[in-house]
């Protein structure tokens, strides 16, 4: 392919995408298949001779689009949205032609220190404090991570780092594998995967700590089992709360060999997974600071919101963290992937990382290789640049705002139907609900809506319950895909009550 053919292919192209999205709630929004259904519509092995491009894209409808989970449709309703937007697929298009691999100032310059703005352009949107702002006489930034979860382990790890270092300072005889050996770390019950996924890496123990009717971890809970770890000889040094944990107080004085330390992290939740329940950072945060605890922000779906004022209160307190994280990719129009993290120190990240051989030397180190696992970056900054000027603040508030007026109302439709009740509180644009019943009847419901292939939701588990959850995700949402959802989810409900 030349110039002047790809010239030709990439208008096809984008015609091929616009017409997808313009006409994608036209498709059934789940696929209706079994695992293995591709293998047997391709070759088994790669063509010797070169293909014909119509061929591949004709393909695409035989072979790709009938596995495809439309994500981006009107009707899909589960997870959290994947935000998609004309401008950061235009500007993703442009990072795949330039083709840099930002590992340090020279590698691309532009790469690095347009992230660095616009991890600064971000965070003034969200009124974050100025320790946060690189340019300014602070000691933080801001950095693109590929997910949330990268975060969270980048947080633990470096809270495990600075811990290890603490603890050998003051008692050099213990070795690091010892140091490690004791270390333990904490999750609410209902935190995400993510964070005990990120202890297996990090190699330290986590234990899960159960919370209160409201989903809370109360204080009494985690003092309980924390006492006992120290009993036993372990090293409390990370806490990952989820929901409103109003009184937590801890003393956490190691009985390890005699050591007395305080070496905590904690990382609290804005806009929980199952829920969107949010922590209560402004008791939380001083408790850290004054146990000199680590406490890392996570607000991956609901930190987009606080770019309205509205929302902003319920960052109130992120003052006291020292890392904050959401990510722009689900809520903001910015393409996957792209997840801003912002640390208070940046010190503390690039010690617990940084590694400095020759062939990566250079006068400039300010880069973001020292604050993530892989050594290669793309140019994601580009989609934020071209997201935040062809919408500007006031476009991507109104964003928020109008998928938020459609969370609401499906609940006001929920609500006025006596068969269902609201399971949590309608923050943002989650709602959980369920039908009055057994489990085992909103299993029998999700099934049918899933079977349906008209609309796709998921489940989470509330207090023991089966619980539907119920997403604004596509930009495309509207008022009648609300009702037509409706329409549909309880018309399967007459269909299963009749047959109970």
């Amino acid at each position: 392919m030349d110039a002047a053919e790809f010239r030709r292919r990439g208008r096809e192209m984008v015609d091929f995408v616009a017409d997808y999205l313009e006409n994608i709630e036209q498709r059934p929004v789940y696929p209706d298949l079994e695992p293995g259904y591709l293998r047997s519509l391709i070759p088994t092995e790669a063509p010797l001779e070169p293909e014909n491009y119509e061929d591949i894209i004709k393909d695409v409808e035989r072979v790709i689009m009938p596995g495809v989970t439309h994500w981006h449709s009107p009707y899909f309703f589960a997870y959290f949205p994947a935000a998609s937007s004309y401008p950061a697929m235009l500007a993703d298009m442009l990072c795949g032609a330039i083709g840099c691999i930002g590992f340090s100032w020279a590698a691309s310059p532009a790469c690095t220190e347009l992230e660095t703005v616009m991890l600064d352009w971000l965070g003034k949107m969200l009124q974050l404090p100025e320790h946060f702002i690189a340019g300014t006489h602070g000691h933080g930034g801001g950095v693109i991570q590929g997910t949330a979860s990268e975060a969270t382990l980048m947080s633990l790890l470096a809270a495990r780092c600075k811990a290890i270092r603490r603890v050998h300072a003051s008692i050099p005889e213990n070795s690091e594998a010892d140091i490690l050996s004791k270390l333990v770390a904490y999750t609410s019950e209902q935190a995400h995967s993510s964070v005990e996924r990120a202890a297996l890496i990090g190699g330290v123990m986590m234990r899960k700590v159960p919370t209160d009717n409201s989903y809370a971890v109360r204080g009494d809970m985690l003092k309980k089992i924390v006492e006992e770890d120290k009993a036993a000889g372990l090293i409390p040094f990370y806490i990952y709360v989820c929901y409103s944990c109003a009184c937590i107080k801890t003393i956490c004085h190691s009985s390890c060999n005699e050591l007395y330390v305080c070496v905590f992290q904690f990382c609290a939740t804005l806009g929980t997974t199952p829920s969107c329940a949010f922590d209560h950072i402004t008791e939380l945060g001083p408790l850290c600071n004054e146990e000199n605890m680590w406490m890392h922000i996570d607000a991956a779906y609901a930190g987009s919101a606080f770019i309205c004022p509205e929302f902003r209160p319920l960052l109130n307190g992120v003052e006291f963290a020292d890392s904050f994280n959401f990510n722009p990719h689900k809520w903001l129009l910015v393409n996957f992937d792209c997840s801003a993290m912002w640390v208070k120190k940046r010190a503390d990240i690039i010690g617990a990382f940084k590694m400095e051989p020759l062939y990566l030397k250079h006068e400039n180190q300010e880069s973001g290789r020292h604050w993530q696992i892989p050594l290669g970056r793309r140019f994601r900054s580009l989609k934020m640049w071209f997201v935040f000027r062809l919408y500007g603040l006031k476009g991507l508030q109104a964003h928020i705002r109008k998928q938020v007026d459609l969370a609401k109302e499906f609940e006001s439709l929920v609500r006025a139907d006596k068969r269902f009740e609201i399971c949590a509180e309608v923050i943002m644009g989650l709602v959980c609900f369920r039908l009055k019943g057994s489990n085992e009847l909103n299993q029998n419901l999700l099934k049918r809506i899933t079977e349906s292939r008209e609309i796709h939701l998921v489940p989470c588990q509330l207090s023991g319950r089966f619980v539907l959850r119920f997403a604004i995700c596509a930009r495309s949402t509207e008022s009648r895909h609300i009702q037509q959802a409706w329409r549909h989810i309880t018309q399967l409900t007459f269909e299963l009550l009749q047959e109970e």
